[in-house]
């Protein structure tokens, strides 16, 4: 890989803002749903910095772009779970929206790391 921390990559980072906002978020959900759509809202966006860090860290670029793919199809694991959330009514819709708009901005930084990963490989 390029020699630099997991830590220091900026999808990393977001991710990991992602992942705070979705327990925070979730913990504001109906008891009935601890164990449903609140646990695997909590699944979906932990896994998402987790397959970074876990891609970055083998330093082989092909386990890394496919640890990216990973985490982008966690990504749209979480929106779903979010936007069923909204529909349900479960949390508040204008904290939802914000996570949804940072999900977007995870997705677009995702996809562009994975497209330079892959274009290494070539």
């Amino acid at each position: 890989m390029d020699g630099r921390n997991f830590r220091d990559l900026k999808v990393w980072q977001l991710g990991m803002q992602l992942a705070e906002d979705a327990y925070r978020l979730s913990q504001q959900f109906p008891k009935q749903e601890t164990y449903g759509l609140g646990s695997q809202i909590q699944r979906a966006a932990v896994s998402i910095p987790a397959n970074i860090a876990e891609g970055h860290a083998i330093g082989s670029t092909k386990d890394f772009a496919r640890f990216l793919g990973i985490a982008q199809g966690s990504l749209a694991e979480l929106e779903t779970y979010l936007m069923l959330a909204m529909r349900f009514k479960y949390g508040d819709p204008a904290k939802i929206q914000a996570i949804l708009n940072r999900c977007a901005e995870e997705a677009q930084m995702l996809r562009g790391l994975r497209k330079s990963v892959r274009n290494r490989l070539k």
